[in-house]
């Protein structure tokens, strides 16, 4: 089973859940959301906001695939760019961090470690952009798919509530120990395979 990470772009938009990719929850605000709505342009609002955001700041999403499927994508920015952030009780986001937005799993892919596999992605891709921190918007009264990720994944890969909420508090994951946990697990995994010889590596077990 192959897994890989590819950059959210105007090519693989497609990729995304078909309700997803004309979703604008995150990229407009309520008024001009409810107006895209209406016209049923929602589709068109997402690829200008993707596009204007890889323009203007850079990488906003990933698409995770497996054995060539999509099974699952994560998009994030600068809380600039998500006029919604600002309608949440616990904002505003922290200047020095950029906002996990949404993040989904396709069922019949869950409970493989993509969400941990995304989020690691992201955490590696910000920090070479000398980004600090994640912050995310968590849902704990979370029940079936939706815009705001479940804050019981959140904390399952490593965020901390930074402002708790009845129902939506922020969180947060620190960029230097998501990178450096990474960074251990490789480094012991190297260790490891480096001392075994060839044979003793193949063996079944």
């Amino acid at each position: 089973m192959s897994r890989r990470l590819v950059n959210i772009t105007l090519d693989n938009v497609e990729d995304l859940p078909h309700r997803c990719r004309r979703c604008v929850f995150w990229e407009l605000d309520p008024v001009n959301g409810e107006r895209a709505l209406d016209a049923g342009d929602t589709g068109l609002e997402k690829e200008a906001w993707i596009s204007g955001t890889l323009l203007e700041w850079g990488s906003c999403g990933k698409i995770a695939y497996v054995d060539g499927v999509p099974a699952g994508f994560v998009i994030y920015s600068p809380p600039l760019y998500s006029p919604r952030s600002v309608a949440f009780p616990t904002s505003p986001v922290s200047a020095d961090a950029v906002l996990l937005m949404t993040a989904h799993i396709i069922p019949e892919f869950s409970g493989g470690g993509l969400g941990r596999m995304l989020i690691q992605g992201v955490a590696k891709d910000l920090t070479r952009r000398g980004v600090k921190a994640i912050e995310a918007f968590g849902d704990l009264k979370w029940e079936e798919p939706s815009c705001v990720v479940p804050a019981e994944y959140l904390l399952s890969v490593g965020f901390k509530t930074v402002r708790p909420h009845l129902r939506f508090p922020r969180l947060r994951l620190e960029l230097k120990s998501a990178v450096s946990w990474r960074e251990d697990v490789e480094v012991a995994l190297e260790r490891l395979l480096g001392s075994m010889s060839p044979e003793r590596a193949l063996r079944p077990v």
